[in-house]
């Protein structure tokens, strides 16, 4: 079975991981959206850092959830894609290998001048960190508000949409764009769509299963169906 699963904050939640957007989301006193920009961070690098660092923590002492299993189990029983817009690598802790990652990842740094990109799995030493080849500053290799995602990502992702033949939708409000048309353009080639989200969502319109619960619970289930049934 061709599936293909889109992830966000939701099945991250159900780890400890709190979404940083959103009413009340603030740090020292600055918004989330006010941080995560390229002009915040050449403002004031240290603080952006200090921000990630302390995100970089939280994510360390998480572990993978029931639905992140889940996932991995299935990726192992079939021919399944996991595109997420979350950067915790969660999903890659899971055992889950072929996963698209949208946003970027908080594991990995950037160089601001010659574009190299480094694993940096362990905890923040010196910030702001630099470039080991060029010297210049290093950022996070996450997308930050006002910049495009990342094109190969992005290309493989609207491939992946026209491929399934299920397409799950786990833990995401279907609000942010261009990720939210992933979906639709499944539905459009055939694909049987399927979400799991505490709140409905856009997406539950199109689905010809939608559960409102939450991510592991919800997964179980999906897990069952799928198992039972089949792609229709």
């Amino acid at each position: 079975m061709k599936i293909v699963a889109l992830t966000g904050a939701g099945i991250s939640r159900e780890s400890g991981i709190p979404t940083f957007r959103g009413r009340g989301g603030f740090w020292e006193g600055t918004r989330p959206e006010e941080l995560a920009t390229p002009r915040a961070f050449f403002r004031d690098p240290e603080k952006v850092w200090r921000w990630y660092c302390w995100r970089r923590e939280i994510i360390s002492r998480a572990r993978p959830n029931r639905a992140h299993e889940i996932l991995a189990k299935m990726e192992r029983e079939h021919q399944l894609w996991i595109i997420t817009q979350n950067v915790d690598g969660l999903h890659q802790r899971a055992g889950s290998r072929r996963v698209i990652e949208l946003h970027g990842n908080i594991w990995r740094l950037k160089c601001t001048s010659c574009g190299r990109t480094w694993e940096d799995p362990g905890a923040c030493g010196k910030i702001p960190p630099r470039c080991p080849r060029c010297g210049a500053l290093a950022r996070p290799d996450v997308v930050w508000f006002g910049e495009s995602l990342p094109t190969q990502a992005l290309r493989k992702s609207f491939e992946l949409a026209e491929w399934a033949e299920v397409f799950l939708v786990v833990g995401t409000s279907g609000l942010v764009q261009p990720a939210a048309e992933l979906p639709f353009i499944a539905k459009g080639f055939g694909a049987r769509v399927m979400v799991v989200n505490p709140e409905r969502t856009p997406h539950a319109d199109i689905a010809e299963v939608f559960i409102q619960d939450k991510a592991t619970s919800g997964m179980e289930k999906v897990y069952e169906l799928l198992q039972n049934k089949g792609p229709s």
